[in-house]
């Protein structure tokens, strides 16, 4: 009787020991979802590594809109529409994302995900948190993340679990900005000679 009464104490203990820690790891997310999705906007110095994407380069974000500049491409979205320009043929390429492509882009919505469909944890590294999110489908686009995020509530590695593999996207030179809504639209007047292709 006393050991099943030591296993129910034990199993309660962990229990609430399992809440406040998905509670901590809540909390930080919602500061640092405030800190990426501020009203005027941020922009960032990005690279990502995985089994079928590396790329590096900037990104601006405001909300739910981003532009991405790598050497091979700029991106612009509006959070609407996108457009995709490839530098090597000139072409742009107009289309509307799922929601599963915006979360392969837009470091926001990876930031977003976690207020529906995850267990969450959280433990202390070295200048900051590791939260860990576990999807409880696993038929979801993102099975798992691990996102570290510094004492100041920047994120600095985003490191994510889909169906082909891991993806690790680090984030340098997070800085807040004042951003117009021009910065997420894509303005033929800059690109005369490129190729539109209507893809919606």
């Amino acid at each position: 009787m006393k050991r099943l009464h030591f296993i129910i104490v034990a199993l309660l203990l962990s229990m609430a020991v399992y809440s406040q820690n998905a509670a901590q790891a809540r909390k930080i997310l919602d500061k640092t979802a405030a800190v990426v999705g501020r009203k005027g906007g941020a922009s960032a110095d990005f690279s990502i590594s995985g089994k079928h994407a590396n790329a590096s380069g900037t990104i601006s974000i405001k909300g739910n809109k981003f532009n991405a500049r790598t050497p091979q491409a700029i991106v612009w979205y509006d959070g609407k529409t996108q457009w995709t320009y490839l530098k090597s043929s000139g072409e742009v390429n107009i289309s509307t994302p799922t929601e599963a492509q915006q979360q392969s882009m837009n470091p926001y919505k990876f930031i977003n995900i976690y207020k529906n469909g995850f267990r969450l944890g959280v433990k202390n590294v070295s200048g900051g948190w590791q939260v860990h999110l576990y999807a409880t489908n696993q038929q979801r686009t993102i099975k798992e993340m691990y996102v570290i995020v510094g004492k100041d509530y920047y994120p600095r590695t985003i490191k994510m679990r889909q169906s082909n593999g891991w993806t690790t996207i680090k984030v340098s030179n997070f800085r807040a900005r004042n951003l117009s809504d021009a910065t997420f639209r894509f303005n033929k007047k800059d690109y005369p000679h490129a190729e539109i292709i209507d893809l919606r």
